[in-house]
């Protein structure tokens, strides 16, 4: 009898979806938007799929809100590189993005053109300190 146990089912590789909520994005400071909604939206949407990171500020306050899609390791290893989504203050913009990572996110799949007008770059030294 073998006492050498089956290796552990490895999880399929996930995106990592970067909310920020705190100085600006999430706040009355950008009205007309239901910020927890938004939020628990991309939580039911992509909770089994991806993980959905809450930080309190990205550092790129004129962009709120702001949303950072980072591939999985799949996606990385075919030349996925964080996507930075900003002013993403319309309930539609989340389902897009939620959409794009049940399809694979980036990397793996085109983003929908749409999303184009929410991308952004950020400074090197905000880029460095989330996609590190």
């Amino acid at each position: 009898m073998s006492r050498r146990k089956a290796p552990a089912a490895q999880a399929a590789p996930r995106c990592t979806v970067t909310v920020c909520r705190g100085c600006c994005c999430g706040t009355a400071k950008i009205p007309g938007v239901d910020h927890a909604a938004q939020l628990a939206a991309l939580k039911a949407e992509l909770g089994s799929v991806a993980q959905i990171r809450v930080v309190h500020c990205l550092d790129a306050c004129e962009q709120a809100d702001v949303i950072v899609v980072q591939p999985s390791s799949q996606g990385r290893a075919a030349g996925g590189r964080p996507v930075w989504l900003g002013l993403v203050n319309d309930p539609d913009a989340a389902s897009d993005i939620a959409t794009w990572v049940r399809r694979g996110g980036p990397g793996l799949t085109e983003a929908p053109d749409i999303l184009g007008l929410y991308e952004f770059s950020p400074s090197r030294r905000i880029r460095r300190a989330v996609e590190d």
